[in-house]
């Protein structure tokens, strides 16, 4: 521990006796001793210090009077006088200023060197920084074994909370993903004065902050620790994109229906899911450029035990969450997880799939969400099984094969001839068969419209004005929208 002056006048080696007012504190820790026989020291000090002088620039009042003030200003904690050199007493001018301004002031007498003094309080300074470096080695350790004997990121946290006696947060991406605060509150953010910000580097452009509530003590330890919860971010991010993938891929051939009943149920068990219990699917799809993000992000806590997996098609990336009923209003989750969305820069929406059990189930699950998730709200709930999503389930009617034959020769004429043949049968579809409505919508002529039409009968052998082509026609552009990824 640091020395004080009333430390060195409780030693009976230095013989040191106290000049100045018995009001004034000699309790301030003395971070080093400086000599001086300038008349203005200032700048060559830094706070903190023990001056000591021999006043060999200071034969008069009123230089005595101006040291004074300077070494106040500078910060130090106080001044040693050594007598027995140019001043056989300590100058009165020099105590009286010194009391004026609650500066401690010390008499050192002739046979104790200054060296004795700057030595003393070197070996303290230095007894004091080993304790430290020994304290910091020891919480060193208690952090690194939270980490690697199973506690994780959580215990570790709750040692650090305890070292640095508050509360801490870490946010990914805008949002808290863990924290030590009994007491639930509003996520830390830039501009919250009551927490301290520490970035994270993980790797990822995620933004992973480390956030400590005011006040807090720290000796060194939060540097430390900011390097092992970095560590273990990016270790927790690269097991979330393992294991999002590996269910991606079983998901996939779930929902391809390519699996037997019972291999199925054994993939399903090995994601910890309950094949006889009931699951709802929320589904997010966003851009190509997404994978990263939607497949290493966390999830809200109240989705922390549902089951995450991304599907990466050509154009889009899903986000899949298959989620037990049992663990709230689908709706409720689907706003968290759009949050959560959001916070991450992808505004995509929300789909909704309806809770059923078993394999195929899931499947039905997951083609109502991707068509609830077309529907443009930020979060939509499932609807009444449509018809599409039933028989993009059924492992037995080629749909997929059926909508490509329909729209395939539309589709390579419009590649060919830059046509807008699929456009103009989407549009048609939607708007009830009105040819006027279409014409409007596109900005054509009702005689462009209907030659459109002609040619897409031509092309694909179905009639957009008779109801069970018109059915077909559908059905194909449906398929062609909700097709699983190959």
């Amino acid at each position: 521990m640091a020395l004080s002056l009333a430390d060195l006048m409780g030693l009976p080696a230095l013989h040191l006796k106290n000049m100045g007012s018995t009001r004034t504190p000699l309790t301030a820790p003395i971070d080093w001793v400086a000599v001086t026989e300038l008349e203005n020291p200032q700048a060559f000090l830094s706070g903190g210090e023990l001056v000591l002088t021999t006043g060999a620039r200071q034969g008069t009042a009123d230089s005595q009077r101006s040291f004074v003030r300077q070494i106040r200003r500078a910060g130090a904690v106080g001044i040693g006088f050594g007598i027995g050199f140019e001043h056989e007493a300590v100058p009165p001018a020099l105590i009286a200023e010194a009391n004026r301004w609650g500066v401690p002031v010390v008499e050192v007498p002739y046979v104790t060197p200054f060296i004795a003094i700057g030595k003393l309080v070197a070996e303290a300074r230095s007894a004091d920084h080993y304790t430290k470096l020994e304290r910091l080695l020891r919480e060193h350790q208690v952090l690194a074994r939270a980490l690697l004997t199973g506690g994780g990121l959580p215990a570790l946290l709750r040692k650090l909370a305890a070292m640095v006696a508050s509360e801490l947060a870490i946010t990914q991406y805008g949002s808290e993903v863990f924290s030590t605060d009994p007491s639930p509150g509003p996520t830390p953010g830039p501009d919250d004065v009551d927490w301290h910000a520490v970035a994270l580097s993980t790797g990822k452009r995620d933004a992973s902050t480390l956030w400590l509530r005011r006040p807090f003590h720290d000796d060194g330890i939060v540097d430390y620790a900011r390097g092992l919860i970095s560590i273990e971010l990016n270790n927790l991010v690269q097991r979330r994109h393992t294991a999002r993938q590996i269910a991606g891929q079983v998901l996939a051939d779930i929902v391809r229906g390519t699996l037997e009943t019972a291999d199925a149920a054994a993939r399903i068990e090995n994601l910890g899911l309950n094949p006889a219990s009931k699951y709802f699917v929320l589904l997010v799809r966003a851009q190509a450029d997404s994978f990263s993000t939607v497949s290493t992000m966390a999830l809200p806590a109240e989705l922390e035990t549902a089951v995450a997996a991304v599907m990466k098609t050509d154009e889009h990336n899903e986000l899949l969450l298959v989620v037990p009923s049992q663990l709230g209003d689908p709706a409720v989750l689907g706003r968290a997880l759009s949050r959560q969305m959001h916070d991450v820069g992808i505004n995509e929406a929300v789909g909704i799939g309806g809770s059923y059990s078993q394999a195929n189930g899931l499947r039905w699950s997951y083609f109502e969400a991707r068509e609830a998730a077309t529907r443009g709200l930020d979060v939509n709930v499932p609807e009444r099984l449509s018809l599409t999503s039933l028989l993009l389930a059924s492992e037995d009617v080629p749909m997929a094969d059926m909508a490509a034959e329909a729209l395939g020769p539309l589709a390579a004429f419009d590649s060919a001839h830059g046509a807008e043949l699929v456009d103009t049968l989407e549009t048609y579809l939607r708007l009830n068969g009105s040819v006027a409505a279409v014409a409007d919508a596109l900005t054509l002529h009702r005689n462009t419209v209907r030659y459109r039409l002609t040619q897409i009968a031509e092309l694909t052998g179905y009639d957009p004005a008779l109801t069970p082509d018109r059915v077909q026609l559908w059905l194909a552009l449906a398929v062609r929208r909700l097709s699983p990824p190959a």
